[in-house]
């Protein structure tokens, strides 16, 4: 590595760090990911540096994560699961309809065009939303602004709505815990993790949020076997949030924002509204199913898989159960959303065309 890359490193580090501290003291929602996230994204808009963080720093982290995640996985998981899943496929459904709609109806007023609108809004991944977009001719430029407004609306929002909630309730739990650095001793069990790592390094291009659902399938299969694992270390936990808080905060930079100007607010407008919707139809999985209020909620949420699992671990709801959901609705929206979506498109400008 060159010098220049290393001080930009450890310059990237620090900002990390300090950012998550800070949010730590001031008690705010999942602070080391999105302090660290809001230290490295002002830090580029305010003093024009590029911060330098290797992809494999970000996917180290990510692994964690997905291990971390993994854990919670048991037998009794996917027995509990069934009962809700068809109210839960129903309610996704609904979830992705309504952001469709929306996104469509507000190209009346806006000069944006209904496909760039609708790729830019749903609450899919933001890399396969876009190379979707590419394909119906969509302003793919507009579709990674908007899909970036989302993405921090959401992060923002819907940890510190949740947590706020459901703060009187529970005590934080070990996520959010800065209180033991310590490595301690060497523990053999740690050996079965390189069976998860080997995993998400084999899946992170393979498929959608391989990096992540590679690990914590494997992990989970690993804890729902004979075989006995060690928890994942405070520490690891706590670095591994900086490390994809950094990688967040390093992709988004003010000048796609200025660049969506007044269309920014608009689908700001958006996120909000997607956000309330997916609040109530919690509910309705809460009051319709023995799920509890905090669980439904984080399992239909637009948010990502680690930010809404590591809520979860905090507000006492069942991570698992967010898990398993949130991978569903990933892969409902990565796999059928965008081929529904090219279907619809074509066959609406067929339609005005005869």
């Amino acid at each position: 590595m060159k010098t220049g890359d290393f001080l930009r490193l450890m310059e990237t580090v620090i900002l990390g760090l300090l950012g998550g501290y800070l949010f730590n003291i001031a008690n705010l929602p999942l602070p080391w990911v999105l302090g660290s996230l809001t230290a490295v994204m002002l830090w580029q808009g305010f003093t024009k540096r590029q911060a330098h963080w290797p992809s494999f720093i970000k996917n180290s982290g990510l692994i964690i994560l997905g291990i971390y995640f993994g854990l919670y996985f048991t037998i009794e998981t996917f027995t509990m699961i069934g009962p809700y899943l068809f109210a839960f496929l129903f309610l996704t459904i609904l979830l992705i309809a309504t952001s469709i709609f929306i996104s469509s109806y507000i190209t009346k007023w806006i000069d944006v065009d209904k496909i760039t609108s609708v790729f830019g809004s749903i609450p899919g991944g933001l890399t396969e939303m876009v190379i979707a977009s590419e394909s119906l001719n969509a302003k793919s430029s507009l579709v990674v602004i908007f899909q970036t407004v989302r993405l921090i609306t959401v992060l923002f929002i819907v940890p510190a709505a949740i947590i706020f909630y459901f703060s009187q309730i529970v005590t934080p739990s070990v996520a959010t815990s800065t209180t033991d650095f310590s490595l301690g001793g060497w523990d053999y069990r740690y050996l079965w993790f390189i069976l998860p790592v080997i995993a998400g390094i084999l899946c992170r291009n393979k498929i959608p949020a391989g990096v992540v659902i590679g690990p914590l399938a494997v992990t989970a299969l690993l804890n729902m076997s004979v075989v006995e694992l060690s928890s994942v270390h405070p520490f690891f936990l706590l670095m591994a949030q900086v490390a994809v808080g950094i990688g967040l905060g390093k992709n988004i930079s003010f000048s796609d924002l200025k660049m969506g100007g007044k269309f920014s607010i608009v689908y700001f407008g958006v996120s909000i509204s997607l956000i309330v919707v997916s609040f109530v139809l919690g509910v309705i999985l809460a009051q319709t199913t023995s799920l509890d209020l905090a669980t439904a909620i984080l399992s239909l949420a637009p948010g990502g898989l680690i930010e809404m699992v590591l809520t979860a671990s905090i507000v006492g709801a069942d991570p698992a159960i967010v898990s398993a959901f949130q991978l569903i609705r990933i892969l409902i929206i990565i796999i059928f959303v965008p081929p529904f979506l090219k279907w619809y498109f074509r066959k609406t400008v067929t339609q005005n065309a005869a």
